[in-house]
């Protein structure tokens, strides 16, 4: 009885071991994957910034086509045509009219804003208080510089002038045929999960789908609003260079919080290069819109779509800055989005068991 009873602790002791293997070999692939993708993401991130940037104007191209899809009831593929033929009307009728206004105000705008800082320069300069800070502020020639570098050094793939060109016309051409088979790519990547785990993994996919959507539909109709207001307050004050600042002002609006500011300093130079009090509406000019976006629009939107913590998005903002550059701050947002719903579903629901809704069903209310 001793011989058979002793078999079994026997058995037991090498399938403890086999167990034992296999959860130091799943802990150490679980841990070089991770390091090869944290290595991935530190040498390849402008790549994959730039890929994350396809991915959302293919959304967003999927968004309008599913609406065109809904209203005349035609094929996908059809209101998918209809949306870019659309666009490139737009775009291409917009850019023969006015890009040799905007042409030539852009090129006046790199000699003015120094011209303009110059001038702030000698204001600052006749009061003590204010001389102090006159360190602080850059030359009209480094400010020039920085202007002649700021697209070239977007943070995407591709540097310089026609590298920036190079960024557009990728995320165009990639984007369209994302929008166009999207779940090819969708259905692609879920392979890659467990049999077990794809279902869960499609749930997700829908729910980033859904959130990213809702968020680029609505910025994108508060940047519009934000370039026709800029554009035709800053031309009823007569300040300079109206339509290329109100352009400004509208892309730089996808950056929350940071982009108005950010938009509003080039304006208030110029304006300050003719008067103080010309500055001091300006000024006034992009308060009133920052607070009708801020109270009026963006609750608005925010009911239809995401809303993130003010202080988590300008944190995030400058912690993708620092990593990222320029492209970071500006798909700081998104990728916020994009961690929150993670998080939300994947940790908090899967792992914590906690029965939090998602942003879409938040929304949905």
């Amino acid at each position: 009885m001793e011989q058979y009873r002793d078999q079994p602790a026997t058995d037991a002791g090498p399938s403890r071991e086999r167990r034992f293997t296999r959860r130091v070999a799943l802990v150490n692939g679980i841990g070089i994957l991770t390091v090869l993708a944290l290595a991935a993401i530190w040498y390849a991130y402008d790549a994959l910034l730039l890929v994350f940037a396809c991915i959302l104007f293919a959304i967003l191209l999927y968004e309008l086509a599913g609406i065109v899809h809904r209203r005349l009831h035609v094929g996908r593929n059809a209101a998918l045509a209809l949306v870019v033929t659309a666009l490139l009307l737009v775009l291409g009728t917009g850019g023969w009219l006015m890009a040799p206004q905007i042409g030539e105000q852009a090129d006046k705008l790199g000699a003015a804003v120094p011209e303009a800082l110059q001038r702030l320069r000698e204001a600052m300069e006749q009061q003590p208080l204010l001389k102090r800070l006159m360190g602080s502020v850059p030359s009209p020639e480094e400010m020039q510089k920085q202007l002649a570098k700021l697209v070239p050094n977007a943070g995407l793939f591709f540097s310089g002038l026609l590298g920036a060109l190079g960024n557009v016309v990728i995320i165009l051409f990639v984007g369209v045929y994302f929008a166009a088979q999207p779940h090819v790519y969708i259905n692609g990547l879920i392979t890659l999960v467990p049999p077990a785990r794809r279902q869960r993994a499609r749930e997700v996919m829908d729910e980033l789908g859904r959130t990213l959507s809702r968020w680029l539909l609505g910025k994108a109709a508060s940047m519009l609003l934000v370039t026709i207001l800029s554009a035709g307050g800053l031309a009823l004050l007569g300040v300079p260079l109206a339509l290329i600042l109100g352009l400004i002002a509208g892309l730089l609006d996808f950056i929350p919080y940071l982009g108005p500011l950010l938009a509003g300093v080039p304006a208030m130079l110029i304006a300050f290069s003719d008067s103080p009090q010309q500055a001091l509406y300006v000024v006034l000019l992009f308060g009133a819109i920052q607070l009708a976006e801020g109270y009026l629009l963006s609750p608005l939107i925010e009911k239809r779509t995401v809303s993130l913590p003010p202080a988590l998005t300008i944190v995030m903002q400058l912690l993708f800055g620092a990593l990222f550059g320029m492209a970071g701050v500006a798909l700081a947002t998104p990728l916020t989005a994009v961690l929150a719903v993670l998080v939300s579903m994947l940790y908090v629901q899967d792992v914590l068991k906690d029965p939090v809704r998602t942003p879409s069903e938040k929304h949905d209310d």
